[in-house]
């Protein structure tokens, strides 16, 4: 069996703050207007909260791009706020991750306004600088938010890499005196408490010498250079590195954010005896609705059986010695009862449909906030409403530069866009949802009235009510924790099930991705099996032969 440890055991809770909570009036969420919901957080029940970048910041990505890693952004409060939230938190049995965003800085901070001055600066070599070539850029490779990641700077001639917006130069982690900066400020947050890192797109941090042009493709001047930053070549070096001069001193919780990542590579990166990191965010089953090939904004429905395939492999890979995390929504991705769920007729019961397909397989969940209340997508009738740049730069780029239609556009933004994630907590029915009394940095979903945490918490049955229970579950049932998985009904297009066994005991979960009635045949024996939790009434003893009703779960223990 696996080592047991706390953070295999524990469910995290993704605070965005800007979107969370706001205690003054701005119209952005703050650090005071979290302390004020920790009771609430408490009453759900989670043991984690990892919390999205608060440090100092221009927010060109939103608080991605970080000025001074050491200081607090002003709108979010100052360090004092910080330390009580921190303090609180602890005192309410509730740990505290934090964003690491160290594959990149901000332009504004001190390293880059150095760096930037002379090519003998002594701070040059903390970021990657390159001459042109031929005239233009040093190379082909496409930025994350569109455009070329080469950004000219007139003052040494030369180019400066960003894989995301020109804001947020690149670090240069082939420089042992960067990552000993980045170790000595990792060490500042776990001496003050802190119970471990989220590592945003931790796996581009080694780049392949060189930078090679990237394989071009008909009509485009720039393309994707993936395979030359992602999983470089000394990624697991570094990361070895990070652990034995920062994490092995401390009894933290790690999680990388690795897009591109396999399961044979997660598998190195969450290995215990590799010394690395304890799970990876893996994105391989948030592309199933992508055109193959193509990027997000390209549509297609998802195909359960290869969600089923994806997640499957994923359990089977890391069963031994590595670790999953397990999720559906967060700060990037669209609301997961909007998505692969029915937001209209059966909000309610596919939104507990889907945590329960999660929450029982072997990992950790996370929910990002709102999950929890059955929060959907937003639909804003003009783009002007939008804040995210890697929205804006994509409408403007196929609207405004290729002159594609706008309504196609829209529907892509109305199912991928991040800002689907990132409008305000729907606290209750009161104006701007009880988020802020001021006026919200970006809309509220105009369902708050009927969609929020003050209605929830009164209904039994609410989406809430229904997390709390399968959080407490996972503290009273090792199986949920630490139990294999083996997936049944593999070719069903509509039913996910599947079998979670430790020792003697088998868990056996049934999940309907449909709104359609499907018979369920068991071949596990139900006569004496207990129900755990399900999102309808069922009749005391079933039969090992039941209906499932539309997006019905069950999760039966035998």
């Amino acid at each position: 069996m696996t080592t047991k440890k706390w953070w295999k055991e524990a469910v995290v809770y993704q605070i965005y703050p800007r979107s969370f909570n706001d205690s003054n009036g701005d119209g952005v969420g703050d650090i005071q207007g979290i302390i004020e919901k920790l009771d609430y957080l408490k009453e759900l029940g989670v043991d984690v909260v990892w919390l999205s970048p608060v440090y100092k910041s221009p927010n060109d990505d939103n608080g991605y791009d970080i000025s001074d890693y050491r200081n607090i952004m002003d709108e979010f409060g100052t360090m004092a706020d910080w330390e009580e939230m921190l303090a609180e938190m602890h005192k309410r049995g509730i740990k505290l991750i934090m964003d690491l965003v160290v594959n990149h800085s901000s332009d504004e901070h001190e390293w880059f306004q150095e760096s930037r001055k002379s090519k003998d600066n002594p701070y040059r070599d903390y970021y990657i600088w390159r001459p042109g070539k031929n005239g233009t850029e040093p190379n082909n490779w496409e930025a994350t938010f569109g455009g070329s990641v080469w950004e000219y700077d007139e003052q040494t001639d030369e180019y400066f890499l960003h894989l995301f917006s020109k804001k947020q130069p690149d670090l240069n982690w082939e420089n042992p005196k960067l990552r000993q900066e980045v170790y000595d400020m990792m060490k500042f947050w776990l001496d003050k408490g802190i119970d471990g890192f989220r590592m945003d797109v931790i796996n581009f941090i080694s780049k392949v010498e060189g930078l090679p042009d990237g394989e071009k493709v008909e009509g485009k001047k720039y393309v994707s250079g993936h395979q030359y930053f992602m999983n470089g070549p000394r990624i697991h070096e570094f990361l070895q590195e990070m652990h034995k001069e920062v994490l092995e001193d401390y009894n933290v919780m790690t999680v990388g954010e690795m897009p591109g990542v396999s399961p044979e590579e997660g598998k190195l990166y969450t290995g215990e005896e590799r010394k690395e990191l304890n799970m990876v965010f893996q994105f391989e089953h948030m592309d199933l609705d992508t055109q193959p090939g193509k990027n997000k904004w390209h549509l297609k429905p998802l195909d359960l059986r290869d969600l089923k395939k994806s997640l499957g492999k994923w359990q089977s890979e890391l069963e031994d010695g590595g670790w999953n995390s397990l999720y559906w929504n967060n700060h990037d991705q669209p609301r997961i009862v909007s998505r692969w769920g029915d937001d209209k007729e059966y909000r309610v019961t596919s939104a507990k449909m889907l945590a329960t397909c999660l929450h029982m397989m072997k990992g950790t969940p996370y929910i990002y906030q709102g999950e929890e209340l059955g929060m959907t997508n937003i639909k804003f009738d003009s783009i002007e409403d939008y804040k995210d740049i890697e929205t804006l730069n994509m409408y403007n780029e196929r609207v405004v530069g290729n002159g594609e239609g706008p309504q196609e556009i829209m529907q892509s933004i109305y199912t991928k866009g991040r800002d689907n994630a990132r409008t305000p907590v729907q606290w209750d029915d009161s104006e701007h949802a009880g988020f802020t009394t001021g006026n919200p940095w970006i809309k509220v979903n105009e369902n708050y009235q009927e969609i929020n945490a003050e209605k929830a918490l009164d209904d039994k049955d609410s989406i809430f009510h229904y997390y709390r229970k399968l959080i407490q579950l996972r503290k009273q049932h090792e199986v949920i924790v630490y139990g294999s998985f083996e997936m049944m009904y593999e070719e069903h297009a509509e039913i996910f099930a599947y079998t979670r066994t430790l020792g003697e005991e088998t868990l056996l979960v049934v999940t309907n991705f449909s709104g359609n009635t499907h018979k369920f045949d068991s071949s596990i024996d139900l006569k004496y099996a207990e129900l755990l939790i399900s999102n309808y009434e069922v009749a005391e003893k079933e039969a090992n032969s039941f209906e499932l009703r539309p997006w019905e779960a069950r999760v039966y223990k035998i």
